[in-house]
């Protein structure tokens, strides 16, 4: 088995190198942030995410993983190294390289200490756009070691494609593994870690020269988000149709195997770590290019709407939103996660507060969080039910298990005038119609009166 070292302890970084050691891999994982490095080395992950903390515990505990703040010692010990450090956005879209470069130089000046025959495969995993492996990283590498990329060291592209909440499952079941290296010998190196680590459960392995590796991410993530917000802008104009529900369109659209059911849930929009970023960047990266990638901007437009769109939802409910008290259930971006980069709670949550409203809100995982962000702007329930209490309004944001849960009741009991906005579909729209004000997202009305 190979010895591996990953630089760079977020999400992707973190559940991979777990992942790694759960198959019996020798794992050197470095975080630089000392206090991050010393919680995870207890087995206290920095982020929620279902399985880690467990299958953490126990890589610590059978002495597969280890954790350092020490790049250099990481990668000496190992002979792959996964760069997995962050590639933020900047305030024109594009991403920032600079802890890509930073790796990239450790890594040179670590394998210039090296002793040994075989090269160090070092690959790329951070999310970047296409030319950064060759123009930065190689280049980097190079003039921090002496070695010639290729002969010294060996190089790839290895894109991820984790979903938040869902990381570690698809981390082991992947519907795919991209693969790009800088020769055939970067390649198969690559190529037969995973052939190991996968065995029998291998996925299809997607060979490729860097650039076109590096381009796949975005591409990826680019259709996912058009898809979303494809369905919902159908959902918008369900809502002007009386009886049109965009779940029935969704679902009959989904039974057409080139479109497939998968990304059709229509909602408040898309949010977190990856799709705002990388379709950001991506609009950054062709209009360098000379191109104005106009489907993706449109995408990117028609997710920002969703939440001014509930907003005009609650405002014709109620008249007006000045002094009125808004329950949220939900602030995570997506469940099984306490991520709120770029959730959409936050953006809503600001609206109603410029109009006047007063917020009340409850997640099951991200109240902390939202603290950090939010002060005490809003109030924070410890139940949903208790977020219920006295409001005027009550608007569904992400769908966790726990509000699936709710009944009627729940809301018409507790709430001063029951109004339920599903932003995320979650609720039977006949049921919940006869007992309180129902409203939804993608459904026209009146519903009820139209047959079948």
């Amino acid at each position: 088995m190979y010895k591996l070292s990953f630089i760079g302890l977020g999400s992707v970084g973190l559940c991979t190198a777990v992942c790694f050691a759960s198959k019996g891999y020798e794992v050197t994982a470095s975080e630089i942030d000392r206090a991050k490095a010393t919680r995870i080395r207890r087995g206290n992950p920095p982020f929620y995410e279902p399985s880690l903390n467990k299958m953490l515990v126990k890589a610590l505990e059978n002495g597969n993983l280890k954790i350092t703040s020490n790049n250099e010692e990481a990668i000496l010990k190992s002979d792959i190294t996964f760069i997995t450090v962050g590639t933020p956005s900047k305030t024109d879209g594009s991403i920032s390289l600079s802890y890509v470069s930073k790796a990239s130089k450790e890594v040179g000046r670590a394998l210039k200490k090296k002793v040994g025959s075989a090269a160090h495969l070092v690959v790329v995993k951070s999310t970047v756009t296409p030319g950064t492996t060759l123009n930065i990283v190689r280049p980097a590498i190079e003039r921090s070691s002496g070695q010639k990329c290729c002969e010294g060291f060996l190089l790839c592209s290895n894109p991820e494609f984790l979903r938040e909440g869902n990381a570690i499952r698809g981390t082991l079941n992947p519907d795919y593994v991209v693969v790009g290296g800088c020769n055939e010998r970067s390649t198969d190196m690559l190529e037969h870690l995973y052939r190991e680590f996968y065995s029998e459960n291998l996925p299809p392995i997607i060979r490729t020269n860097i650039p076109t590796a590096e381009l796949i991410k975005y591409a990826n993530n680019a259709f996912l988000a058009t898809k979303v917000s494809f369905i919902n802008t159908i959902a918008n104009i369900c809502e002007r149709i009386p009886g049109a529900d965009v779940r029935k369109v969704a679902e009959a659209i989904g039974k057409d195997h080139r479109i497939n059911p998968y990304f059709l849930d229509a909602g408040l929009g898309w949010g977190g770590s990856c799709f705002p970023k990388d379709l950001k960047a991506l609009i950054s990266f062709s209009k360098g290019l000379g191109y104005d990638p106009e489907l993706i901007q449109a995408t990117l437009r028609a997710n920002e709407d969703q939440v001014r769109f509930t907003i005009q939802k609650a405002k014709k409910e109620l008249g007006t939103l000045r002094g009125k008290s808004i329950a949220i259930l939900g602030l995570a971006f997506k469940p099984n996660t306490d991520d709120l980069r770029e959730a959409r709670s936050l953006e809503l949550i600001r609206g109603l507060l410029k109009q006047g409203a007063a917020v009340k809100a409850y997640d099951p995982m991200a109240n902390e969080n939202a603290r950090r962000i939010l002060k005490r702007k809003i109030g924070y329930a410890s139940s949903a039910v208790e977020c219920l209490k006295n409001a005027d309004c009550a608007i569904l944001v992400t769908e966790w298990e726990e509000f699936k849960k709710l009944n009627p009741e729940d809301f018409t009991r507790n709430m001063r005038k029951p109004v339920l906005i599903d932003g995320r579909r979650i609720f039977d729209p006949e049921k919940y119609s006869e007992k309180l004000r129902y409203v939804a997202v993608g459904l026209g009305e009146p519903a009820a009166l139209i047959a079948p």
